[in-house]
Order: C-alpha cells, then structure tokens, then sequence
C-alpha cells in the first residue's frame, strides 16, 4: 500500500507539459486575484500556498486513498461486488466523504498553523485569504496534473474541429474546480477566524464530497456528463460567491 501511495504523490509529476503547467497557473492567478491578497505587504502567503499545495497532496495519497481501499475492500467483502453496484449511490457515499474530509482538512492545514501562532486571533478577512491561498495552491497542483495527463492521452487541437467546445471539457472544468479549491479553503480559514471552524470545515467538505459525487451519478446513468459538469460549476460559482462577499463586504458600522 505504500509504494501505491507512493507512486501516486510521484504521479503529479510525470507526464511534464509546459502548456499543461501554465493554464494551470493561469487559472489559479485568476481566481486567486479575486481575493487581492496581500502577497506585497504579506509574502507569507507564498508559503501556505506551497504548504497547502504540498500537504495536501500528502493527505491525498497516505491517507485518504489507503483509507478509501480499506473501506472499499471491506464493503466488497462484506456485501459483494453484486450488492456495491446495485446500490451504488449508496455505496458510493464513503469514497467522496473520505475524499471531501481529507482533502478540506489537509487545505486547512496551513491555517491553522498560523492561527496557532497567532494565539488563535487572526483577522477573519486575513484568515480567509490565507484559505485562498492554500487552497489554490492545491487547485493549480491538481490542475498541472490532470492538464498534463489529458495532454499526455492525445489531446490535440483536432478535436475541436469534431468535437467542437466539448473538446476543451477537461479544461473548463478544471478551471470550475480550482475556483472551488480556492473558495472554499477560503470559507473554512473564514470560519476558524469567526470560532466557527468546524462549522464551515463541515459546510466546504460536504459540497466538495458532492462535487465529487456526480462521478457515481454518471456511473448510475442517472446523470449525463454534460450534466455532470452543471453541477460542479454551479456549486463552485455558489461557493465563489459566497466567498468573495466575504472577502469584499464592508464591516457593519
């Protein structure tokens, strides 16, 4: 199992695109800058960015996938594959709640450290674009991954022509979840700050476990793909949204 995690943390750094690795720069640094971080004044920001990018690939590979192959080895033994695909909204459930758990605690990470530091008093919109920063730390990671792997398989501007906007689905969809990797680590840094931690730790992780979930309701043919993408876009605009009201509405007087 540890040479599994092993080579899936290495995993995000093969298959090296250039192109690949700038859009997903690209699209963090936009979303990012919706936060106007205080990278000039605070340059500490850069490391919870590559703290958060880094720990959280950590999580990801020693601790959430082992637990989500112990759990699943466990359900197929106890039930059978048979009953896990009957059921499988339902059997599905454990895998995305790992995933949305493991991923927004480990994106919190960072935060909390200084948090910590800071004898648990931090400004709240200070707090929530340390968030944003962590958590698009981690969203430009995965998006430099899953950019490269897309490039790697053969994606080529040809497939525009056949497939029209539909070819570029990886990409747009990948820009929607950065938007929703640096939102909602924006919310939970948000909420430690108000000592309303475990609050929006709960509230960001359970919307990211159904972002997640839309892959079993593809699986369950109750959802298209196109579908499928709806629904993660309308939850990170949501999440966005509620995020940036934070960041830029004016303290009651």
């Amino acid at each position: 199992m540890l040479q599994l995690a092993t080579s899936f943390f290495i995993s995000f750094f093969q298959n090296f695109n250039i192109w690949g690795v700038l859009l997903a720069i690209a699209f963090g640094a936009i979303w990012f800058a919706c936060f106007y971080p205080p990278l000039i004044k605070k340059p500490w920001h850069w490391a919870i960015l590559v703290g958060g990018a880094f720990v959280t690939l950590f999580a990801i590979s020693f601790i959430q996938r082992p637990l989500q192959n112990v759990i699943g080895n466990a359900m197929l033994k106890t039930w059978g594959e048979e009953t896990l695909m009957k059921w499988l909204l339902l059997s599905g459930l454990p895998t995305v709640l790992i995933a949305g758990f493991v991923q927004e605690g480990a994106k919190l990470v960072p935060v909390v450290i200084y948090w910590w530091r800071k004898n648990f008093n931090i400004d709240y919109k200070l707090a929530l674009t340390l968030g944003a920063a962590s958590g698009v730390g981690f969203g430009i990671l995965e998006a430099q991954w899953i950019h490269n792997l897309t490039l790697a398989m053969g994606w080529k501007w040809d497939l525009v022509r056949v497939y029209g906007i539909d070819a570029f689905a990886p990409f747009t969809e990948r820009f929607f979840v950065v938007a929703f990797s640096t939102a909602a680590s924006a919310l939970a840094g948000y909420g430690l700050a108000k000592g309303w931690g475990w609050q929006f730790y709960l509230i960001v992780s359970v919307v990211h476990s159904a972002i997640n979930y839309s892959i079993f309701l593809m699986q369950a043919q109750i959802f298209r793909l196109s579908q499928a993408e709806m629904l993660i876009v309308a939850l990170s605009i949501v999440i966005t949204g509620i995020a940036l009201w934070l960041r830029w509405r004016k303290p009651a007087s």
